[in-house]
Protein backbone atom coordinates (compact mmCIF):
# COMPACT_ATOMS: atom_id res chain seq x y z
CA UNK A 1 0.00 0.00 0.00
CA UNK A 2 1.50 3.20 -0.83
CA UNK A 3 0.69 6.20 1.51
CA UNK A 4 1.62 10.01 0.45
CA UNK A 5 3.53 11.62 3.03
CA UNK A 6 1.96 13.58 5.39
CA UNK A 7 2.97 17.27 5.88
CA UNK A 8 2.69 19.70 8.75
CA UNK A 9 3.71 23.26 7.92
CA UNK A 10 4.41 23.99 11.45
CA UNK A 11 6.84 21.05 11.14
CA UNK A 12 8.52 22.62 8.81
CA UNK A 13 8.54 26.21 10.45
CA UNK A 14 10.02 25.17 13.51
CA UNK A 15 12.15 22.61 13.12
CA UNK A 16 15.44 24.85 12.14
CA UNK A 17 14.63 26.61 15.51
CA UNK A 18 14.48 23.52 17.41
CA UNK A 19 17.30 22.16 16.44
CA UNK A 20 19.27 25.03 16.78
CA UNK A 21 18.65 24.71 20.88
CA UNK A 22 18.96 20.65 20.48
CA UNK A 23 22.31 20.00 19.00
CA UNK A 24 24.29 20.95 21.37
CA UNK A 25 22.10 20.07 23.83
CA UNK A 26 21.96 16.39 22.81
CA UNK A 27 25.76 16.38 22.26
CA UNK A 28 26.68 13.60 24.67
CA UNK A 29 23.56 11.81 24.54
CA UNK A 30 23.26 9.13 22.33
CA UNK A 31 19.08 8.27 21.88
CA UNK A 32 16.04 10.41 21.95
CA UNK A 33 12.26 9.28 22.38
CA UNK A 34 10.04 11.36 20.42
CA UNK A 35 6.56 10.80 22.10
CA UNK A 36 3.94 11.92 19.48
CA UNK A 37 5.78 11.95 16.35
CA UNK A 38 2.77 13.01 14.07
CA UNK A 39 3.82 12.98 10.64
CA UNK A 40 7.29 11.64 11.05
CA UNK A 41 8.77 15.26 9.94
CA UNK A 42 10.97 15.86 12.90
CA UNK A 43 12.45 12.67 13.75
CA UNK A 44 13.65 12.79 9.88
CA UNK A 45 14.99 16.22 10.17
CA UNK A 46 17.28 15.69 14.03
CA UNK A 47 18.34 12.02 12.73
CA UNK A 48 19.91 13.48 9.77
CA UNK A 49 21.35 16.75 11.22
CA UNK A 50 22.71 14.52 14.40
CA UNK A 51 23.72 11.28 13.14
CA UNK A 52 25.07 9.96 16.49
CA UNK A 53 21.87 10.09 17.86
CA UNK A 54 19.12 7.07 17.44
CA UNK A 55 15.99 8.61 17.26
CA UNK A 56 13.20 6.86 18.51
CA UNK A 57 9.77 7.52 16.77
CA UNK A 58 6.61 6.94 18.67
CA UNK A 59 2.94 7.32 18.35
CA UNK A 60 -0.57 5.71 18.33
CA UNK A 61 -0.28 3.22 15.77
CA UNK A 62 -2.98 5.17 13.62
CA UNK A 63 -0.06 7.42 12.72
CA UNK A 64 2.61 5.09 12.10
CA UNK A 65 2.07 4.55 7.89
CA UNK A 66 2.78 7.99 7.82
CA UNK A 67 5.78 8.07 9.78
CA UNK A 68 7.11 5.06 7.85
CA UNK A 69 6.84 7.06 4.78
CA UNK A 70 8.76 9.92 5.58
CA UNK A 71 11.60 7.33 6.88
CA UNK A 72 11.36 5.08 4.11
CA UNK A 73 12.58 8.11 1.95
CA UNK A 74 14.98 9.64 4.33
CA UNK A 75 16.37 6.03 4.56
CA UNK A 76 19.03 6.78 7.83
CA UNK A 77 20.85 4.40 9.85
CA UNK A 78 19.70 6.24 13.12
CA UNK A 79 16.09 6.65 12.78
CA UNK A 80 14.03 3.66 13.78
CA UNK A 81 10.92 2.44 12.68
CA UNK A 82 7.84 3.80 14.92
CA UNK A 83 6.90 2.33 18.40
CA UNK A 84 3.48 2.04 19.23
CA UNK A 85 2.99 4.33 21.82
CA UNK A 86 -0.27 5.67 23.54
CA UNK A 87 0.03 7.55 26.63
CA UNK A 88 -3.50 5.10 27.84
CA UNK A 89 -0.82 2.31 28.00
CA UNK A 90 1.83 1.40 29.34
CA UNK A 91 5.24 2.57 27.25
CA UNK A 92 7.69 0.44 25.31
CA UNK A 93 10.57 1.39 26.31
CA UNK A 94 12.83 2.07 29.54
CA UNK A 95 15.27 3.71 30.64
CA UNK A 96 15.74 6.36 28.23
CA UNK A 97 18.30 9.31 28.10
CA UNK A 98 15.86 11.69 26.23
CA UNK A 99 12.86 12.34 25.76
CA UNK A 100 11.18 14.89 22.91
CA UNK A 101 7.80 15.65 22.32
CA UNK A 102 6.82 18.51 20.55
CA UNK A 103 2.93 20.14 20.33
CA UNK A 104 1.32 17.24 22.07
CA UNK A 105 0.27 18.40 25.47
CA UNK A 106 -1.98 21.12 24.15
CA UNK A 107 -3.77 18.29 22.14
CA UNK A 108 -4.22 15.75 24.75
CA UNK A 109 -6.71 16.10 27.91
CA UNK A 110 -5.07 16.96 31.22
CA UNK A 111 -5.17 13.50 32.47
CA UNK A 112 -2.65 12.41 29.50
CA UNK A 113 -0.45 15.30 30.29
CA UNK A 114 -0.90 13.79 33.69
CA UNK A 115 -0.04 10.12 32.39
CA UNK A 116 2.61 11.43 30.26
CA UNK A 117 4.55 12.56 33.07
CA UNK A 118 4.13 9.78 35.06
CA UNK A 119 5.78 7.81 31.85
CA UNK A 120 8.36 10.53 32.27
CA UNK A 121 9.25 9.67 35.97
CA UNK A 122 9.00 5.95 35.07
CA UNK A 123 11.36 5.76 31.92
CA UNK A 124 13.29 8.47 32.19
CA UNK A 125 17.15 7.61 33.31
CA UNK A 126 19.09 9.53 35.82
CA UNK A 127 20.54 13.04 34.23
CA UNK A 128 18.14 12.33 31.27
CA UNK A 129 16.36 15.35 29.35
CA UNK A 130 12.88 15.90 28.36
CA UNK A 131 12.55 18.29 25.77
CA UNK A 132 9.06 20.09 25.15
CA UNK A 133 8.07 22.56 22.61
CA UNK A 134 4.58 24.19 21.85
CA UNK A 135 2.40 27.00 23.19
CA UNK A 136 2.03 28.18 27.08
CA UNK A 137 0.31 30.70 29.25
CA UNK A 138 2.30 32.17 32.00
CA UNK A 139 0.94 33.40 35.29
CA UNK A 140 -2.78 31.84 33.89
CA UNK A 141 -2.56 34.27 30.71
CA UNK A 142 -1.99 33.92 26.84
CA UNK A 143 1.33 35.52 25.63
CA UNK A 144 -0.50 36.60 22.45
CA UNK A 145 -3.84 36.98 20.72
CA UNK A 146 -3.14 34.42 18.59
CA UNK A 147 -2.33 31.83 21.03
CA UNK A 148 -5.80 32.89 22.81
CA UNK A 149 -7.71 31.96 19.07
CA UNK A 150 -5.43 29.16 19.22
CA UNK A 151 -7.12 27.74 22.61
CA UNK A 152 -10.60 28.68 20.84
CA UNK A 153 -10.27 26.72 18.34
CA UNK A 154 -8.40 23.78 20.18
CA UNK A 155 -11.62 23.74 22.79
CA UNK A 156 -14.03 23.80 19.83
CA UNK A 157 -12.16 20.42 18.58
CA UNK A 158 -11.96 18.96 21.83
CA UNK A 159 -13.38 20.57 25.19
CA UNK A 160 -10.31 18.32 26.81
CA UNK A 161 -7.35 19.66 25.03
CA UNK A 162 -5.72 23.46 25.47
CA UNK A 163 -3.16 25.22 26.12
CA UNK A 164 -1.57 24.55 29.31
CA UNK A 165 -0.34 26.85 32.01
CA UNK A 166 3.99 26.52 32.30
CA UNK A 167 3.46 26.54 36.43
CA UNK A 168 1.35 23.38 35.77
CA UNK A 169 4.14 21.64 33.73
CA UNK A 170 6.84 22.35 35.74
CA UNK A 171 5.31 21.70 38.75
CA UNK A 172 4.26 17.75 37.22
CA UNK A 173 7.65 17.71 35.92
CA UNK A 174 9.29 18.36 39.55
CA UNK A 175 6.42 15.63 40.83
CA UNK A 176 8.85 13.50 38.50
CA UNK A 177 11.75 14.58 39.91
CA UNK A 178 12.70 16.77 36.62
CA UNK A 179 14.01 20.69 37.49
CA UNK A 180 13.55 22.94 35.05
CA UNK A 181 16.71 23.99 33.35
CA UNK A 182 15.84 26.39 30.47
CA UNK A 183 12.91 28.23 29.11
CA UNK A 184 13.19 29.48 25.23
CA UNK A 185 11.49 31.43 23.43
CA UNK A 186 10.51 30.03 20.30
CA UNK A 187 9.09 31.61 16.74
CA UNK A 188 5.10 31.55 16.29
CA UNK A 189 4.73 32.61 20.20
CA UNK A 190 5.80 29.05 21.27
CA UNK A 191 8.12 27.76 24.18
CA UNK A 192 10.93 24.98 24.36
CA UNK A 193 11.11 24.01 27.62
CA UNK A 194 14.16 21.91 29.30
CA UNK A 195 14.18 19.77 32.02
CA UNK A 196 16.58 17.37 33.84
CA UNK A 197 16.54 14.39 35.92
Amino acid sequence: MIVDKPFSQACENNKGPILTVLAPLLRDYDQVLEIGSGTGQHGVYFAQALPHVQWLASDRCINHAGILSWQHEAQLDNLHPPLSLDLNDAWPVDDVPVIYSANTLHIVSKALVERFFSGVKKHLRKNGLLVIYGPFNYAGQFTSDSNAAFHQRLLQRDPLSGIRDSEWIIELARDSELSLQADHAMPANNRLLIFKR
